[in-house]
């Protein structure tokens, strides 16, 4: 299947459903597609059936009975049938997908799925037995039924455990939003500070750009601020409340105000459970669920420290759920007024560069260690990259790590292939390498991973000065780590 021209990259996820798509082997098979909301599934999935011919069925919030009118109106329209289809029960609507696939390999895709699953908890099962390996109606078609969601509880359930269709897929596919050098490629920024600044905004959702913010991109630098003011903070456009529809769209979070608390409690810098718990004057134990429903929804995210087994630090997951509870939710009544939105940025934007802009550097820094740095640069490849904290006993302090970055175990030790710290707007000079060393012996005395080859990482947006560039140039444990590399593809 020729892929779209106009559709931006995602060259993972076609080559994935042509392959499943096209698979010639007899038998109807299976598979799941899932991710977040507005990363283009639809269009991915739409696209794929127009292409190979396929039927495609966008379910809504509805009874099932409706459900069952709207698909066989869909599939009468669809096959040009002089009879139109109604369906007593979801067995027969299967039956008649599964025939769809009698002559050749055809896509047929079931878009939000969990709405339909929920007015009609049997239908996992009902497509359980009607993909049993030997019977007739699947050994005779050649259809691939995909099964689509954005509820990610839901799809994350449906083929783990004792789910009806657990080994029944033959595709598990996540749609995933853009990498921070794809999403600059895709808002069309060039300039590294002015894509970091937006990517720590609006992260690396398409529909952001195209649909709400209707291709409204910074024209510079300079145009950031007016930039902001205009699209995110606009009570007019979609990209204003949007925070808040992430949010109320999760069918698994009930109690949203306590979800919206949890949620600020980490955008204000409490990142623990204890400081959460501490935010909003709880036991840690009361909000264990929130912070699980949270990171199911995949709105937080949980990240051991790699010195401390037992100590967890939180993140929210989506940029612009943390911008919103940064900078917009305590000023929304300001907000909500028209022609307020310039003066309380210019308030925020110190609160924005320390708790936005200066935590999302941090982790674009560790994802490009994991992801796009070149395992020599390392002396290994990856296993884990995370950040923690290494206690010094003979002081009683701890020394905060942005980036730690730990190789394969490999029967032995696992090797600490770097420790890195990141600085946005600081010149980084010999002090912070002196750092790093000290913090590299603590490790090596403690026992917990090999450092023999530890390298030492100094992640900066503002540069590094003349002695350390020296010292990188001689040192082969030192590697320098500007804007420009986190963003250039071959660094």
């Amino acid at each position: 299947m020729d892929r779209p021209v106009e559709m931006f990259d995602r060259v993972h996820e076609w080559a994935a459903l042509t392959r499943f798509i096209a698979d010639p082997q007899p038998g109807a098979t299976l598979g799941v597609v899932s991710g977040r909301r507005r990363q283009g599934k639809t269009f991915l999935l739409d696209a794929a059936c127009r292409a190979a011919g396929g039927f495609y069925f966008g379910a809504t919030e509805a009874t099932d009975a409706e459900s069952l009118r709207r698909i066989g109106a869909a599939l009468t329209e669809h096959v040009r049938s002089a009879s139109p289809f109604h369906f007593a029960n979801w067995g027969e609507a299967i039956d008649v997908l599964l025939d769809l696939g009698r002559e050749r390999p055809t896509p047929v895709v079931i878009d939000e799925f969990p709405y339909l699953a929920r007015a009609n908890p049997e239908l996992p099962s009902l497509i359980q037995e009607a993909f049993r390996p030997l019977r007739e109606q699947r050994t005779t078609s050649r259809t691939r039924l995909l099964l689509c969601g954005s509820a990610l509880p839901f799809m994350g359930r449906l083929l783990s455990g004792n789910a009806p269709l657990r080994g029944r897929a033959g595709l598990e596919l996540v749609v995933r939003t853009l990498d921070h050098r794809l999403a600059a490629e895709f808002w069309g920024i060039s300039d590294p500070l002015l894509a970091l600044k937006v990517n720590a905004v609006v992260g690396g959702t398409p529909a952001y750009r195209r649909e709400f913010a209707r291709g409204d991109s910074p024209r510079g630098p300079e145009d950031f601020d007016a930039w902001v003011v205009r699209t995110v903070l606009n009570p007019e456009t979609p990209l204003f409340r949007e925070a808040r529809y992430l949010l109320a769209e999760e069918p698994d979070l009930r109690d949203t105000a306590l979800y919206l608390s949890v949620l600020a409690a980490v955008a204000d810098g409490n990142t623990t459970r204890g400081g959460m718990a501490g935010y909003l004057e709880r036991k840690a134990v009361d909000i264990a669920h929130p912070i699980n429903v949270l990171e199911d929804a995949g709105l937080l995210r949980r990240e051991a420290d790699v010195f401390r087994e037992n100590r967890s630090t939180y993140r929210i997951a989506e940029p612009l759920i943390a911008f919103h509870h940064a900078i917009m939710r305590p000023v929304w009544d300001q907000l909500e007024r028209p022609g307020s939105a310039e003066r309380v940025w210019q308030a925020s934007r110190r609160r924005f560069a320390s708790n936005v802009l200066g935590p999302h550097f941090e982790q674009i820094c560790r994802e490009w260690a994991l992801h796009h740095a070149d395992p020599d640069l390392f002396g290994g490849l990856p296993a884990r990259v995370g950040q923690g904290v290494v206690h010094d006993p003979r002081s009683r302090t701890g020394h905060e790590i942005d980036v730690a970055v730990v190789g394969i175990a490999d029967g032995r030790k696992a090797p600490l292939l770097a420790i890195g710290e990141a600085k946005l707007n600081d010149t980084m000079g010999m002090g912070h390498i002196d750092r790093l060393r000290r913090i590299r012996s603590l490790v090596a005395e403690s026992g917990r991973y090999d450092t023999a080859g530890t390298r030492l990482i100094c992640f900066s947006g503002a540069g590094f000065n003349d002695g350390l560039h020296e010292v990188a140039r001689e040192a082969d444990d030192v590697v320098l780590v500007d804007l420009a590399r986190l963003y250039r593809q071959d660094a």
